[in-house]
């Protein structure tokens, strides 16, 4: 087992049990047996033993986004699904079957989400390429 080593006040970490060898010798059971009976007779823990620590202000952290989020959770409500509107393709309708104006408008719009997803694609090429060494260099 390792040398004592004190880590916080009175508190010394003397095993690493994932590292350190010997505790199926004799007297090793007993011996830690007797440090935990030990420990237990000077610690009494009372009702609330964290009663002199602030109180904890759980919201100190929370956006907006996520206090939204938790009142919508708290009313039980489900959650919004993911919009694929932007993703469709739609034809004139049928009142502008014949109007020109109309379909030029839709294939402007096909047209506007083929490049969006060919920027889209190029991006992540871009990121498989420098990404890597991108990011090390910011970590720096």
């Amino acid at each position: 087992m390792a040398g004592p080593a004190s880590v916080a006040g009175d508190v010394f970490v003397d095993a690493l049990p994932y590292f350190d060898q010997g505790y199926d010798a004799p007297g090793v059971r007993g011996a830690a047996a007797a440090l935990v009976e030990e420990e237990t007779r000077r610690y009494r823990p009372t009702k609330n033993y964290l009663s002199y620590l602030p109180t904890p202000d759980f919201s100190a952290f929370e956006t907006e986004i996520i206090r939204n989020e938790f009142e919508r959770l708290a009313a039980r409500q489900p959650m919004e699904l993911l919009s694929m509107k932007r993703y469709e393709l739609p034809a004139p309708s049928s009142g502008q079957k014949n109007d020109i104006t109309a379909w030029q408008d839709c294939v402007n719009n096909s047209m506007a989400q083929l490049e969006h997803q060919a920027v889209r694609i190029e991006n992540l090429e871009l990121m498989a390429q420098y990404g890597t060494n991108a990011w090390k260099v910011s970590n720096e």
